[in-house]
């Protein structure tokens, strides 16, 4: 089963994103309380643990979720397999994929210790659909 492990909030750019236990999700907005929510398409940033884990491997191992500017951490799901356009299902909660991974203008400060970044690669963003609330533990679901 696929879940939510973190949720991930920061109230102003450019900053590592804080771990909350549960987030209020508006249509036309993201996460409330998001520096980065707003009416476009990368309303929501995912990133799973397993790739975070690909960068503890390289020697990083004080990283945890938030600090690639995640909005949510998952669990037992490969985000950057799922198209454009699928709708996943977070708690009560839908989204749609509008994009995977993203063009790097800055470099963070994991890819200037290890020269490379997963979350340009592996992280995917949505748009909500439904809105309420989603908690750490929710349930992750493509909807077919």
């Amino acid at each position: 089963m696929a879940k939510v492990t973190s949720i991930n909030i920061s109230t102003k750019k450019g900053t590592f994103k804080q771990p909350v236990e549960r987030a209020e999700i508006k249509v036309d907005h993201g996460i409330v309380g998001d520096a980065h929510a707003g009416n476009w398409h990368r309303q929501i940033s995912l990133l799973a643990q397993e790739s975070i884990d690909k960068m503890i491997a390289l020697g990083l191992d004080s990283l945890v979720p938030g600090m690639f500017a995640e909005n949510i951490t998952t669990e037992g799901i490969e985000l950057f397999t799922i198209p454009v356009g699928a709708v996943l299902r977070i708690g009560d909660c839908r989204v749609e994929v509008t994009q995977i991974g993203k063009e790097c203008h800055q470099h963070c400060e994991v890819y200037k210790k290890v020269g490379q970044c997963i979350m340009p690669h592996e992280g995917i963003f949505v748009r909500v659909l439904t809105p309420g609330s989603i908690a750490v533990g929710d349930e992750i679901a493509v909807e077919a």
